[in-house]
């Protein structure tokens, strides 16, 4: 037997490859070391062997079988577990990465291979003015979305890369700390209202930075045109499991690059995970807006999310403000950014942040001393069997969180025929403004699963104050709640929005008009009406938007896609424990949603607010929440690793800790504690 100390001594051969360029400098040095050697003390051996003088600062040791960074240099070869059969790699932890944006523009730059996903994003976020970074992430396309690209493209030539956008020598890229300026709450920037990016004076953010003024102008800038060729090579979701594939690629946060497979050149997407769009600020968030914008436009356009028709010429019409705009300006020079219209669109930004709480509480003793109440004549409409409706007149009384209704208003003094508690349902539009039904959709939980109930409103005004109520109501909010008016102005400012889609204002000749209509709906639209049908639809919707500056028309853009009823849905193939078959999980800012697979219909609701814990069991893979009054579910993921769907959650629950009053360093410690788990 020999002592620990005896066999630390003893020295030992430790093979090390170097990621070098030089030709004359071998790559592979086998090093004489101890047990008791640290992992610094081995980085300065190697450095001195290889007898070449360069900043050798970014390098560190890579352990190719256990995949994972040496970074701590204090610890020894021992307390690192590296013994003569480990194989480490001396290379840099900055390494080139090509990243696809939402407005599908490719840039090339060097990202930490050996930081977190978590402080990598947030360092690209930097050099892209990005502000909150946090919203954001990477994903790995699955194969499930490249088959059909693969099948298509076996016969063609390699992609062309120039289009790729080289960000290579920012400072931050190199790992150097990015200019503080960026988000300095004392800048002053000129903004263009007209297409939302920074003025040429305020090209001194990016002073320290790769983003000059071109470069800024392609990421602040829609383009939105699109050819049908590129539409058709795109992945096209069809059903919910196909939607469940789009998810599937999210890398875990909490580990690098490296050790989740990622290999220098490898492209991958950033995009918007996490649908809290906070403090949305078009002072300094011009970049951001425009790829919120532009990763709703593309979701809309490839039917990742449904909307009717009336919806779909909204987005259209918003969109060909772009598509004019751009023709009118070719021959116009624009002025200078009046206060005014800066103010203007501050103003619609107040419909557009979407939080887990809602409105500020402005008037905390009102909210607690007078809560209104509604009472109104509504139809009720009762799914039967055989497709029949039972459609029949009520007074309705809308008090607290509930919803009773009696036979007339006379009655309303005794016992109600139901009393409906709306707190935690699920609230779906039911929407023709052409056809003037203005309908609510509530799916009430029940012990075996949800209670459906329709409401039927008379006019505008009427659906705009029961809708705000019983979404309130849904999170266990009352209309004394500050954010009560405001929701209601929104719901007030989609229905006028839908309502330009019916105006009689003569537009410009389709024929007259270089337009390709598949650029501005999804192909369900393209395939039921023809080409000069869908020009005459989309330009008499667009009379309507022709004033709106394009950064206004980008804010209405991202508030109308908020408004639709999947907005911020993320879907999962989950199996029940206990249950036979597979469903579906939709994972949003506020609540789980259990979907029947088959019919798209929800099965039962889960608000965020009524969590009271959630782990993993890392050995069966198995997710297990519990809920307020002894309510407990547990599931396996099937369509992606467990981690992505824990870290979902932990990830809403982390963004609902934010404050306008904090300054935006966050907590990346609390992050990870509410994320990472215990594997």
């Amino acid at each position: 037997m020999v002592s620990s100390t005896e066999y630390g001594s003893h020295t030992w051969d430790l093979m090390l490859t170097v990621d070098h360029q030089y030709e004359d400098v071998d790559k592979e040095f086998k090093m004489g070391v101890t047990g008791d050697l640290h992992v610094g003390g081995l980085m300065l051996k190697l450095v001195e062997k290889i007898k070449k003088a360069q900043d050798w600062s970014d390098y560190a040791f890579w352990w190719e079988q256990k995949k994972c960074w040496l970074l701590k240099t204090h610890w020894t070869l021992d307390k690192c577990g590296v013994q003569a059969d480990a194989k480490l790699i001396f290379t840099t932890q900055h390494k080139m990465l090509r990243l696809r944006l939402p407005n599908m523009k490719t840039v090339r730059l060097k990202v930490s291979f050996s930081s977190t996903v978590f402080r990598a994003v947030s360092d690209i976020c930097k050099m892209l003015n990005i502000r909150r970074s946090e919203e954001l992430s990477l994903l790995r396309q699955s194969e499930g979305t490249l088959k059909k690209k693969k099948k298509k493209d076996k016969n063609s030539k390699e992609p062309v890369t120039e289009d790729i956008l080289n960000l290579c020598n920012s400072p931050v890229s190199s790992g150097l700390p990015a200019n503080p300026g960026l988000y300095s709450k004392t800048m002053t920037p000129i903004y263009d209202p007209v297409s939302g990016s920074p003025a040429s004076s305020t090209i001194t953010w990016f002073s320290d930075g790769s983003l000059n003024e071109q470069n800024c102008s392609i990421l602040a800038l829609s383009h939105p045109t699109c050819s049908p060729e590129m539409l058709a090579e795109m992945y096209q979701p069809r059903t919910l499991a196909d939607k469940a594939k789009l998810n599937a690629g999210w890398l875990d946060s909490s580990r690098s690059l490296m050790e989740q497979g990622v290999m220098e050149e490898d492209q991958l997407l950033l995009r918007f995970k996490y649908y809290t769009f906070f403090d949305l600020n078009p002072k300094y968030d011009a970049v951001r807006i425009n790829q919120i914008y532009e990763q709703a436009r593309w979701a809309i356009l490839l039917e990742e999310i449904d909307c009717t028709e009336e919806e779909m010429l909204i987005f259209a019409a918003l969109q060909a403000q772009y598509h004019v705009s751009k023709l009118s300006l070719s021959s116009e020079t624009q002025d200078s950014t009046c206060e005014s219209e800066v103010d203007e669109v501050e103003a619609a930004l107040s419909n557009l942040e979407v939080t887990l709480e809602g409105g500020s509480k402005s008037n905390i003793l009102e909210d607690i001393t007078d809560i209104p109440k509604l009472a109104d004549n509504l139809k009720l409409v009762r799914p039967k069997k055989l497709a029949l409706k039972a459609i029949k007149t009520y007074w309705f009384v809308f008090r607290d969180t509930s919803i009773s209704y009696f036979k007339n208003k006379e009655s309303a003094l005794g016992e109600p025929i139901e009393k409906l508690n709306l707190k935690g349902c699920e609230v779906v539009p039911d929407v023709n403004v052409a056809a003037k039904k203005f309908g609510i959709k509530l799916l009430i939980p029940v012990a075996d699963g949800m209670n459906e109930v329709y409401l039927r409103c008379d006019n505008e005004d009427q659906y705009a104050r029961w809708m705000a109520a019983c979404v309130l109501a849904s999170k266990g909010r009352t209309m004394a709640d500050s954010s009560y008016q405001p929701e209601v102005q929104k719901i007030l400012s989609f229905l006028q929005m839908k309502n330009w889609t019916m105006c009689s204002q003569a537009a410009s000749e389709p024929e007259n008009v270089d337009m390709k209509p598949e650029c501005f709906v999804s192909p369900r639209y393209t395939k039921k009406f023809k080409s000069k049908q869908l020009i005459a639809r989309i330009l008499e919707a667009h009379q309507n938007v022709s004033q709106m500056s394009l950064v206004e028309a980008k804010l209405r853009f991202i508030q109308a896609w908020q408004s639709l009823p999947e907005f911020g849905l993320s879907y999962y193939i989950v199996r029940f424990k206990g249950s036979k078959k597979d469903d579906v999980l939709g994972v949003s800012y506020n609540r789980l949603i259990r979907i029947d697979m088959a019919t798209g219909d929800p099965i039962t609701t889960w608000r965020f607010s009524n969590m009271k814990q959630w782990n993993v069991n890392w050995e069966i893979r198995q997710v297990a929440i519990e809920f307020d009054q002894n309510v407990s579910i547990a599931f396996t993921c099937l369509s992606a690793d467990c981690k992505i769907i824990h870290e979902y959650i932990g990830g809403y629950i982390f963004l609902s800790t934010r404050s306008k009053d904090h300054n935006e360093t966050l907590d990346e410690e609390l992050f990870h504690k509410l994320t990472g788990g215990q594997e």
